[in-house]
């Protein structure tokens, strides 16, 4: 029998496996000691099939109902029109959801843990008014730039305002909650973690090997979507400056395209402008158990980033011994959190990343420590804050009804 439903349009699926994994790493987690159910609307309006003959791979159709390691995963639809009609969404979201949430409630659910302020938060504190359910939502950082929209703002403020309970994956989407008119009372931060039983060095020379790096070569890794947000592009920038100091110096980037664009095209120009042709190196999207092998070819992790709530790929980078050079937003300076962890930089300061890659490339890391760092952050000590956090919501709620945890949607 179901106690709390996961609510996120951002979750894995058979047609979109990289979506959201940092969720299902968490609250899959917290399954084992507490069942549930996940509900991830996904966007539809009529025709939109037609689309995809112009472009292929847009809002691919999930699976009505789906496994993912013995959990039921829901995909109602939601009626979601581009442009300007997507700031219904929240409306949108909860209306297509209400019937499944319904049948849920009558299953046992007695909790609604929603992923995402907007739209996910919005839609997940109607559905808790409706149906008298305390509503917990998780803020992972997009809402920072929703934040500063005119339009999205005061539909941040009535979310955070409504739920029960509000979880932030840093302290400075804590505060930005509390400048919003969160209660502090209600507000807790509970970060990442890692899974150092995937996110482990391996052997560096057998790891260069497959990547035909040289032996000797200083190595920089990106993880991340080829988006203009993970900064890829302002790293490339910095390498023409940093080949005078280390004249071996690769760069490997791992990623794809994602619902925030693709700038794959964008990035190979740049790179062929630059004549780093032999020195760039795009691995693709992979799997989390082999991320490890590129993370233990490399010396240095760099994410030159415009916002992040908290990045997992941080953990995972000094899992496998890697200090992290990325940019003073978001949460980042709360993950990179002492010096002997790598080196935080001014956003949008070209000339201080070149220099803290220059520097990071020269340094005598403790490597040793930054693998202790990651060991201290695992996921066992997160589900269990969030498993205090659940218990008095779930006892509040009742103890739901007997029947059949299977519900049809």
């Amino acid at each position: 029998m179901p106690e709390l439903v996961v609510f996120s349009s951002l979750f894995p699926s058979a047609v979109r496996p990289g979506a959201g994994l940092f969720i299902r790493e968490r609250m899959f987690r917290v399954a084992k000691h507490r069942p549930l159910v996940v509900v991830s609307p996904q966007p539809w309006f009529p025709g939109q099939g037609l689309i995809r003959l112009l472009r292929p791979g847009y809002r691919p159709t999930a699976p009505a109902v789906e496994t993912q390691q013995g959990i039921t995963v829901y995909h109602p639809r939601f009626l979601a029109l581009p442009g300007v009609l997507r700031r219904l969404d929240g409306w949108a979201m909860a209306l297509g959801s209400y019937v499944l949430l319904r049948r849920l409630q009558a299953a046992g659910v007695r909790l609604i843990d929603a992923h995402f302020a907007y739209p996910d938060g919005e839609a997940a504190t109607r559905l808790g008014r409706w149906l008298k359910l305390p509503v917990t939502v998780t803020l992972r950082g997009t809402e920072v730039p929703h934040s500063h929209n005119p339009v999205l703002r005061p539909r941040l403020v009535r979310t955070l305002r409504a739920a029960t309970r509000i979880f932030s994956v840093s302290d400075s989407l804590r505060q930005l909650a509390i400048r919003l008119g969160a209660a502090p009372g209600k507000t807790e931060v509970v970060g990442n973690g890692v899974d150092v039983a995937v996110f482990h060095p391996v052997d560096r020379a057998a790891a260069r090997a497959r990547y035909k790096l040289p032996d000797n070569a200083n190595v920089l890794i990106s993880v991340g979507g080829l988006v203009e947000r993970k900064g890829m592009h302002r790293v490339i920038d910095c390498l023409p400056a940093l080949v005078s100091q280390h004249p071996d110096v690769h760069y490997l980037i791992v990623g794809g395209g994602s619902p925030e664009g693709d700038l794959r095209a964008e990035l190979d120009a740049q790179v062929a402008r630059l004549g780093l042709t032999a020195r760039v190196h795009f691995l693709g999207a992979l799997p989390p158990q082999e991320l490890k092998y590129p993370l233990s070819a490399a010396d240095v992790f760099v994410l030159s980033t415009r916002n992040e709530g908290w990045a997992n790929v941080f953990l995972e980078a000094m899992a496998c011994g890697l200090p992290v050079v990325t940019t003073d937003v978001g949460g980042n300076a709360e993950v990179v959190c002492r010096p002997e962890l790598g080196t935080v930089v001014p956003f949008g300061d070209a000339a201080a990343l070149t220099h803290a890659l220059d520097a990071a490339l020269k340094y005598p890391w403790d490597r040793a420590a930054i693998l202790r760092h990651a060991r201290e952050n695992q996921w066992d000590k997160r589900v269990a804050q969030l498993l205090v956090a659940f218990e008095p919501l779930l006892a509040s709620a009742g103890g739901g009804s007997p029947h059949s945890a299977q519900v049809h949607p």
